[in-house]
């Protein structure tokens, strides 16, 4: 069975939701799901899974929230090389930089030598509506892409 980690950070519980409904839509697959909050990983397990996902709600003018800072910075030394990745992000249009950490934790996967499998997803606010729909198929879309068949 693959094993996916889900890594997110939330402060208003926006982002967690979206990990939840990310988590559901692997779990539909028969993916194994370890689903941690970043300040409880470290960036050496990650070579532990099958596909990593990383998840944070934008903060300010585009940032990462504090509490990806230190895991953002280790990243730089690892290699993602033959890694499938994936983000997912809420933020707020009332801001210049709509979901700017989606934007900064793709291009440091990239920078890494990873593969993003699926295009980033961002979220106004919390998932409501048909944005509930989106998270389950980015974690279903997730799964097809490294391998896995649709139940």
């Amino acid at each position: 069975m693959a094993k996916v980690i889900l890594i997110y950070a939330s402060m208003s519980g926006n982002t967690e939701a979206m990990a939840d409904l990310i988590e559901e839509g692997l779990q539909s697959t028969g993916v194994e799901v370890v689903k941690k909050e970043v300040m409880d990983i470290r960036v050496d397990e990650l070579h532990e899974y099958d596909g990593i996902i990383l998840g944070a709600y934008t903060w300010g003018d585009g940032e990462l929230p504090d509490e990806f800072l230190d895991f953002y910075d280790d990243m730089e030394d690892v290699d993602f090389t033959g890694k499938s990745l994936a983000v997912f992000g809420s933020g707020d249009t009332a801001y210049a930089e709509f979901c700017g950490a989606v934007d900064l934790l793709e291009q440091r996967v990239q920078e890494s030598g990873g593969t993003l499998v699926a295009k980033g997803l961002k979220i106004e606010l919390a998932p409501v509506g048909s944005d509930i729909d989106l998270c389950k198929s980015f974690g279903e879309q997730f799964a097809q892409a490294i391998g896995i068949k649709q139940r």
